[in-house]
């Protein structure tokens, strides 16, 4: 039988190698979809082949490592809350972390692309991150795709430090209730934006990929998105409003983060107790499959949100007894470590590998996933150069200790005892 583990006042900031190395495996996840969809090699790109692949790697690939990220960073900024911290303390620690990276990663693609420095709502919204405020596709689609997550993430962070108080507040034995009203409010948002917003109400599970037509013979020099025509378009507005509204508005993605918070709760108060990762894997796969055939509202967080949580808090559970797993090695938590530089360059890396090694050569299958795999490396290359060079001087990131050594429960279990450090990085 699994230990539970310990009480909050034990536990709480204990070190969560794992939940820090499963963050790899969720940047890979929005970069493979990105890679099918970003690295547009002629003639492969728009082939009948290609479009096998793209409907192998759906776009809920991408999308259930966001919710992965969504869900975490509640979790962890539940788990490393400071009682004493102040709004603007927070705040400044969550800027610190968040947009040096993003602006290092954001310059590197202005310097490559040609995007209109005059034209302000080309680059200066996904800069600030309010990209995703209003269905303007010339902002959300343009400048570095993938950072329009930041913008949900950082309404997350203004509203914690003010809703956090009030969350604890909540009884013991009503946070289980608190969490399963939340869950069917999100239920509630995705059927009515079904129901009554403008938008795709098919199953379809194919990413809309901009493919040239006619199909070129060779590798152009831009993608779709890092195009000169495409920056040079007016205000395109977001025409699918209910994916706008269910997949990019921050409004409707806030309560992912705290599904997180509450499930955090849960593990600290010790009403969810699981060790074994194979139950909440199984439910994650279960729920991930059924996303081929619900709604796109439903497909890119909805289903997997639960499952998610519960895979987090097993794994946090399994960090606090001491129980050592893949994640929690010193090279994922290294992987983990770069995770978020890692995904915010590779729109930019696969935007060079483009123009600067495939524009005007032809390739099939094989050269698409050459230029995918040198993509992978060089990410990686510039993610720990950021990491190392960018983040860790920035937010004084120091080389943390390891927590003292874990005692045993009667039952043989293993239980954190002594916590004497606080790790925060498995935040995002």
């Amino acid at each position: 039988m699994s230990a539970p583990v310990d009480t909050a006042a034990d536990v709480r900031g204990a070190r969560l190698p794992s939940l820090t190395g499963m963050r790899w495996w969720a940047a890979l996840a929005v970069f493979v979809l990105h890679v099918v969809v970003f690295l547009p090699i002629y003639p492969f790109y728009g082939s009948d082949g290609y479009w096998d692949l793209a409907k192998a790697v759906p776009m809920q690939v991408g999308a259930a490592g966001v919710t992965f990220f969504f869900v975490l960073s509640g979790f962890v900024m539940w788990w490393t809350r400071r009682r004493n911290d102040t709004e603007v303390s927070f705040m400044w620690r969550r800027i610190k972390k968040i947009y040096p990276t993003h602006i290092v990663a954001t310059v590197v693609l202005m310097l490559v692309i040609p995007i209109p420095i005059g034209r302000l709502d080309t680059w200066l919204p996904a800069l600030a991150l309010i990209q995703t405020w209003w269905p303007n596709w010339t902002s959300l689609g343009g400048l570095n795709v993938p950072a329009w997550s930041l913008a949900s993430e950082m309404l997350f962070y203004l509203t914690f430090p003010f809703l956090a108080p009030l969350i604890a507040r909540i009884p013991d034995r009503l946070v289980g209730r608190a969490l399963g009203i939340l869950f069917a409010l999100i239920v509630a948002m995705h059927t009515a934006l079904y129901l009554w917003a403008p938008g795709d109400k098919s199953t379809e599970n194919l990413f809309g990929a901009r493919v040239a037509w006619p199909v070129p013979a060779t590798t152009q020099d831009w993608g779709y998105n890092a195009s000169p025509e495409f920056f040079a378009r007016e205000y395109v507005g977001y025409g699918d409003v209910a994916y706008w509204f269910s997949y990019y508005f921050p409004l409707v993605r806030l309560p992912e983060f705290f599904i997180g918070v509450l499930v955090c709760r849960l593990v600290l108060m010790g009403r969810f107790r699981n060790q074994r990762m194979l139950w909440p894997l199984l439910a994650l796969a279960g729920t991930f499959a059924a996303t081929w055939f619900v709604p796109i509202n439903f497909k890119m967080s909805v289903l997997i949100l639960l499952p998610t949580a519960a895979v987090i808090a097993t794994a946090a559970n399994r960090d606090v007894a001491g129980r050592r797993g893949l994640n929690s090695t010193r090279r994922m938590v290294w992987f983990g470590d770069i995770s978020y530089a890692f995904y915010l360059i590779q729109y930019p890396v696969m935007v060079i590998v483009v123009r600067y090694l495939a524009s005007g050569r032809a390739g099939g299958f094989w050269a698409w996933l050459g230029y995918a795999a040198v993509a992978l490396i060089l990410s990686t290359i510039a993610a720990a150069l950021i990491y190392q060079y960018v983040d860790k001087p920035i937010t004084g990131r120091k080389k943390t200790g390891r927590n003292k050594k874990v005692g045993r429960h009667a039952n043989g279990g293993l239980t954190v005892v002594d916590i004497v450090q606080r790790d925060t990085r498995a935040i995002p």
